[in-house]
């Protein structure tokens, strides 16, 4: 039976040394007071210290609240830290930049799924997931700083063909998080709006002899949970936090619970926002053209979540079924501050499974977002100088969907005004995003499929992948291509013969016009 303590007594039960699993999304899954618990006795006592800090996804609300607060103790807590997404956690990233730190980044459906690993003993996950990315241990190896020196990722040879094998480990500390525990310590996710892979680390910890710690809201009587809402069995769980704090069980980063996140209610898609008009709505109008009728798509964090309120606010939402890779799966996703979780979803899958749909090619059409690309079809979202960010689930997504568009503006900190049926640069950017060579390669132009159709969307111009070359195949009206587009390029890409004129209606602030794309058979 769980024991039930205090988030201080929680901490003081992590060993120096210890790798400590993570599990969830934003602040679903986070155990913000027992964070702060650990980071506050180390101030005190320099306890727990040297920590091998392991997560998934990003962990926090990209302020203050999650896993940045074990960096608020400055560095000796966590030596070693591996994600996939690090860009959340500003003060642990910050010791990373200054090598205060090891850092690795690793493909998300990897990280969540490897758990499954460890808890069966198996010793590693064989994929093809990463490979020519800088998680490639030819490339970089996913360390993201010069400290680090760790080997997590080795390249071999498995019936003739390269693949990536990401080695299994021993886990000594799980920090959880659900909705509700009872006195057995069965733990309930209702009001969670992922269902994370909290399971997977529970039982990687007690398989290696760890110690499973999961943090609630609400304390329930034995016998009064329904069986199928228990999502981390009692057997599993040694302590049980009670947060004293509602601060510390957000549902996500920027509402504390949105019913229609976890499943209570279905909202009107009346009351959500429009987007504002201007040249990200056109670029999120452009990608949605890409939807045809009972296409699965998943949509990446910034720009690309937006086109789920495109489509809404056009009335096709039912026409195709959106998810993310957090496991939601109809519905309209949310973008920033609450991504990752859906409004209405049609289901709710848990974390790994829906990696293993996405890994299998069950995903129809992926829209991610640019970063940065270079003349080989490379992009870069993950490293941008000291701005350590991560690939997230990117590197799983692009690798084997079908269908793979990058959007973003064309050019960093430029003003580009939309309307009348053009596109017209008023001030030219000074951050160019079309480069000889990206910084770090999170997708690999060069291992694309030859089936995949890799499309590289902004304001000014659309590129298609074709024979390993950026092609510009579309140009917006209003634009010129020698100025506005091919000068700011650090290589001259190639220009499509039949070179096509973007439609000049989703430059007009009301569109109307996917009624025209979604249902044709092109």
């Amino acid at each position: 039976m769980a024991k039930f303590i205090t988030a201080r007594e929680a901490a003081e039960l992590i060993p120096d040394g210890a790798t400590v699993g993570i599990a969830g999304m934003g602040l679903s899954g986070w155990a913000e007071e027992v964070g702060c618990a650990i980071r506050d006795s180390f101030k005190e006592t320099g306890h727990p210290r040297e920590l091998n800090l392991k997560q998934g996804s990003a962990m926090g609300d990209w302020k203050e609240r999650g896993v940045t607060r074990l960096g608020e103790a400055g560095p000796g807590l966590v030596t070693r830290w591996s994600g996939a997404h690090v860009g959340s956690a500003f003060t642990l990233r910050e010791l990373a930049v200054k090598n205060a730190l090891q850092c690795h980044c690793l493909p998300q459906g990897v990280i969540v799924n490897l758990w499954r690993e460890i808890a069966a003993g198996r010793p590693g996950l064989l994929t093809k997931v990463g490979l020519g990315t800088f998680v490639d241990p030819r490339v970089e190896g996913g360390k993201m700083n010069s400290c680090t020196t760790d080997e997590l990722v080795a390249l071999v040879n498995f019936g003739g063909e390269e693949y990536l094998f990401y080695k299994a480990f021993k886990l000594d500390a799980a920090i959880l998080r659900g909705t509700s525990a009872d006195e057995n310590g069965n733990i309930s996710f209702e009001h969670e709006s992922i269902i994370n892979e909290g399971f997977s680390v529970a039982a990687a910890a007690k398989n290696s002899g760890g110690i499973v710690i999961v943090q609630v809201e609400y304390p329930a009587k034995a016998g009064t949970m329904n069986p199928k809402e228990v999502k981390i069995p009692g057997v599993l769980v040694d302590y049980v936090v009670v947060a004293t704090d509602k601060n510390a069980c957000w549902q996500a980063e920027g509402v504390y619970f949105e019913p229609a996140f976890s499943g209570q209610i279905k909202k009107p898609l009346s009351v959500l926002a429009p987007l504002p008009f201007d040249a990200r709505k056109v670029i999120c109008r452009r990608c949605a053209m890409e939807l045809r009728r009972g296409t699965l798509i998943n949509l990446g964090i910034g720009m690309p979540a937006d086109i789920a309120k495109v489509v809404a606010e056009e009335g096709y939402i039912d026409r195709v079924t959106m998810s993310t890779e957090s496991g939601m799966i109809g519905g309209v996703p949310s973008a920033l501050p609450n991504f990752g979780s859906a409004y209405n979803p049609e289901a709710t899958l848990e974390h790994g499974a829906m990696f293993d749909l996405i890994d299998g090619g069950g995903l129809d059409l992926t829209c991610v977002g640019i970063g940065e690309a270079d003349e080989r079809g490379n992009i870069n979202v993950s490293r941008f100088g000291t701005r350590l960010t991560g690939p997230g689930g990117f590197i799983n997504i692009t690798q084997a969907t079908g269908k793979i568009i990058f959007c973003g503006t064309f050019m960093g900190k430029a003003t580009v005004a939309v309307g009348n049926g053009e596109a017209r640069v008023t001030a030219e950017g000074s951050i160019k995003k079309f480069l000889k060579s990206v910084e770090q390669i999170t997708f690999a132009g060069q291992y694309a499929k030859p089936e995949q159709d890799i499309l590289y969307v902004t304001e000014r111009c659309v590129f298609r992948l074709i024979d390993g070359k950026m092609t510009i195949t579309e140009i917006a009206p209003g634009i010129n291509l020698e100025k506005d587009i091919l000068a700011n390029m650090a290589f001259t890409p190639e220009i499509a013969k039949d070179l096509k004129a973007m439609d000049s209606a989703i430059f007009y602030e009301s569109w109307g016009g996917l009624g025209n794309t979604i249902d044709s058979t092109k």
